[in-house]
């Protein structure tokens, strides 16, 4: 089956837009996601951007605000602009990174997008992030166990240098088997009708 690497942020509008769709239409077309959750901070220091764009250039902010309301609105998703952005992702991105190979890791990933974009709650609150693993019926103790390893803490590090260096800039982005890249919620359907070139 072929793969899409689907590398999201959770502090990211358009990948709430993204993350709500590319399953299903990803099982449509036949092809499997590969869940990458990672930082974009990290990346945005090294280029000399202290916060989000849409932070640092207001024009810029103002009109990504507007094109996620109407985007969401067309797609029929439930939108809330966030009171505080770019919110700190960082806990629930050890967990989905902790559970990426997991197959909760779709409902998990819509729902934490849910409670940034659609509900404006603060996902970095661990209360909240183990509320949601006991509505999908998990361990929740164990799995917050496990986001807070070293092992964790360093494969979210490494997943960060590893999308840099595939010439990820920006969430969302999709990578597929033969190594092209699509940035934005906009080329998901270009991502996934590109993802039945296979590599051999």
């Amino acid at each position: 089956m072929p793969r899409l690497a689907f590398y999201y942020e959770f502090a990211s509008p358009y990948s709430y837009l993204t993350a709500a769709r590319i399953e299903q239409l990803a099982k449509d077309r036949g092809i499997d996601i590969d869940w990458r959750p990672f930082l974009l901070g990290p990346i945005f220091r090294r280029q000399g951007i202290q916060s989000s764009p849409f932070v640092e250039n207001p024009k810029k902010g103002a009109y990504m605000w507007r094109d996620v309301a109407r985007t969401a609105a067309n797609l029929g998703l439930s939108w809330k602009k966030p009171q505080i952005f770019p919110q700190h992702s960082l806990l629930a991105s050890r967990i989905a990174f902790a559970g990426r190979k997991e197959p909760w890791i779709g409902a998990f990933t819509r729902a934490v997008f849910h409670m940034a974009f659609a509900l404006d709650e603060d996902i970095s609150k661990p209360e909240l992030m183990i509320a949601l693993l006991r509505e999908l019926d998990l361990d929740a103790d164990k799995v917050m166990r496990q986001a807070e390893t070293t092992e964790v803490k360093i494969g979210l590090r490494a997943a960060v240098a590893e999308a840099e260096a595939l010439g990820v800039f920006g969430a969302p982005s999709m990578i597929t088997e033969k190594g092209d890249l699509y940035w934005g919620n906009d080329r998901l359907d270009e991502a996934l009708d590109a993802s039945f070139v296979r590599i051999g």
